[in-house]
């Protein structure tokens, strides 16, 4: 009897074992997998070294309103006459070029306000693309924080963003 107690302790003993290294098994591989995952998910590479800053600027301010750009109701493309308008907003900055434009996005104050100053926000940038893709360098141009339109006057003015040149 001492023998088959021997055999079923070490019989034990191995099934302990194998199930331990079963388990460190496992967790290395889920770890791996875990960490090629992150590495898939995680944000591409560029080779572009410069990203160019937002200057976003806040508190009132006072310039020479030079274009308003009015969108669409929840849109944040721009409009028909963008170009017209643009154009005006770089001529004034090629013939003063100590100035730079602030670009102000608009919303009113009905609906949820997170989503509307995001929607305000997306517009002012695309019109900041717009004139940096036509030559306006970015360090010329600063966003101002979205501004809610208030009073029930026209609501095309709660959808605009206006562009100023300041000193």
């Amino acid at each position: 009897m001492y023998q088959e107690d021997k055999d079923d302790t070490t019989r034990v003993g191995l099934w302990i074992t194998f199930g331990v290294v079963a388990l460190v098994v496992i967790s290395v591989i889920a770890s791996m997998v875990v960490r090629q995952l992150r590495m898939n998910n995680a944000a591409p590479q560029t080779d572009v070294a410069v990203v160019e800053e937002v200057v976003l600027i806040e508190g009132p301010i006072t310039g020479e309103l030079t274009g308003v750009l009015y969108f669409e109701t929840a849109q944040a493309t721009l409009p028909a006459n963008a170009a017209a308008e643009l154009s005006k907003v770089m001529e004034a900055l090629a013939a003063a070029p100590a100035r730079k434009v602030v670009l102000s996005g608009f919303h009113d104050a009905t609906g949820d306000a997170a989503r509307n100053a995001e929607l305000a926000k997306q517009r002012a940038l695309a019109a900041r693309t717009a004139l940096t893709s036509a030559g306006v360098p970015g360090d010329r141009i600063g966003l101002r924080k979205p501004e809610v339109t208030v009073g029930g006057g026209n609501e095309q003015e709660a959808r605009r963003v206006e562009l100023r040149l300041v000193d």
